[in-house]
């Protein structure tokens, strides 16, 4: 198998043409990032808000918030991986001593803040 020059364009011009200016041109760059828990559900199985968002509890008591109170509302994971808002899974806790998603008995694995 031989390779053979392609024949030249009609026209009859064999040269390239040049390449055309560049319409834009990226003068800043600026990188946005996002992040989530490593989990399959970012919701807290109870109260249903995002494990980024405050509880339902934190949001009721937002003027102790505002009037100089922590803001930040943490989430608790237990040993069988589910997360859940602290404030919610410690009055879950005082009805049943199990994980709300698989009856498990609940064990506390951490707790992190979710800021």
């Amino acid at each position: 198998m031989s390779a053979e020059p392609a024949a030249p364009a009609a026209g009859g011009a064999a040269s390239a043409a040049p390449l055309a200016k560049p319409t834009v041109k990226v003068t800043k760059w600026s990188v946005v990032a996002m992040w989530s828990w490593d989990v399959q559900v970012e919701t807290c199985g109870i109260c249903r808000n995002s494990l980024n968002d405050l509880c339902i509890e934190c949001q009721a008591n937002q003027t102790a918030i505002s009037a100089g109170g922590s803001d930040e509302c943490q989430v608790a994971w237990g040993q069988c991986n589910h997360a859940y808002h602290f404030h919610c899974i410690s009055r879950w806790l005082k009805t049943r001593a199990v994980c709300p998603m698989d009856d498990r008995e609940w064990e506390l694995s951490s707790v992190q803040s979710n800021r």
